[in-house]
């Protein structure tokens, strides 16, 4: 079975940046794409990034140019750099195999001064 872990959520001061690690068991991450998901309170969850198991990445247009996805294949993990971070990227951050419901139990990120 395969299961993605988050870890990595804080509290950080406006312009901040933090590191969200998910770490996936049971497949290795070359065969698969990997998506992170956020949900602010009261709000839909929404595509934040993307990235295949061949390293193309895919970005919501309100995170082009501050978060950046990426992998490393010999920890099986999936990244996001977050930088210049905003009260409204306050949320939880959900990881999720692609096409599946395999889905992390979240990791809470509080953007606030």
């Amino acid at each position: 079975q395969v299961q993605p872990v988050e870890s990595g959520g804080g509290l950080v001061q406006p312009g901040g940046s933090l590191t969200l690690s998910c770490a996936v068991s049971g497949r290795f991450l070359r065969f698969l794409a990997v998506d992170w998901y956020r949900q602010a309170p009261g709000k839909q969850r929404e595509l934040v990034a993307g990235i295949s198991g061949g390293g193309n990445t895919n970005y919501a247009d309100f995170v082009k140019g501050r978060f950046t996805i990426s992998t490393d294949n010999a920890k099986n993990t999936v990244y996001l750099q977050l930088n210049s971070l905003k009260p409204d990227d306050t949320a939880v951050y959900y990881c999720n195999i692609r096409q599946s419901n395999y889905w992390g139990q979240g990791t809470q990120v509080t953007v606030s001064s």
